[in-house]
């Protein structure tokens, strides 16, 4: 099944990377959540995307320079609409918690080094099926999380064109995906992937023509900041 990945929850409409994003992005049609993962500086797995947090809160610097009660006490919402004043970050377990118990599929992105234990076990923890995969631009996170488990779905996320040299290195590490961005995907690119039995998500669809042109490729899915019109066209996919 093709998997409308709900990017950091429905984060055109909705603070990324919340609660309240992920929740929306579900009620819009999404059957599948993307969101990152990174350490706090007292261990705490949390939900943040960017090497620092002032685009996204009130406060200032890296995830890792505050304790998750700190952290707690940031506004991680009003800078999406007032609305959402006061919403907090989202801690992983917190998240796995609420959502891996639903039947959809998720995309796990490690943000900080040496977490690949800490993500696993609470994968493990929640997890009721294994339509969770664990992604990275950084393959040494990946090839870490490998050594960890041989059981979690690797996704290799990449920018350029798809190539045999890529699909060997996920291979040499039992990832199951690779990742490259819709600018740069190819039907040859999908093409070869299928051919080394790799299966292809895509990243980076910003706008609907994006999203139209590649839904066409033989893709298992891809992450969209509004699944609520990837949710649409699937429905006429299916008419």
């Amino acid at each position: 099944m093709f998997v409308n990945y709900a990017h950091r929850g429905a984060s055109a409409y909705a603070p990324e990377n919340t609660m309240v994003s992920f929740r929306m992005g579900l009620e819009m049609g999404a059957n599948g959540i993307e969101t990152d993962v990174q350490e706090t500086k007292d261990g705490v797995l949390v939900l943040f995307h960017d090497k620092t947090i002032e685009r996204c809160s009130n406060g200032v610097g890296r995830v890792s320079d505050y304790t998750y009660s700190e952290l707690l006490e940031l506004d991680f919402g009003s800078w999406k609409g007032e609305k959402y004043r006061g919403e907090p970050i989202a801690a992983f377990e917190d998240f796995a918690r609420e959502f891996f118990p639903m039947d959809i599929t998720f995309a796990i992105e490690l943000k900080s080094p040496g977490i690949e234990r800490k993500v696993y076990d609470i994968i493990k923890r929640y997890a009721v099926h294994d339509k969770i995969y664990v992604s990275s631009f950084d393959f040494e996170n990946l090839r870490a999380m490998s050594l960890v488990s041989d059981e979690i779905k690797l996704c290799w996320l990449m920018v350029g064109e798809i190539t045999q040299e890529h699909l060997d290195k996920v291979k040499s590490i039992g990832g199951v995906q690779i990742a490259p961005k819709c600018a740069f995907v190819t039907p040859e690119g999908v093409a070869l992937a299928k051919a080394n039995g790799i299966g292809v998500r895509l990243w980076g669809t910003s706008d609907e023509e994006i999203m139209r042109k590649v839904y066409t490729l033989d893709t298992e899915g891809m992450t969209v900041n509004f699944p609520d019109k990837l949710a649409q066209l699937m429905a006429e996919d299916r008419k």
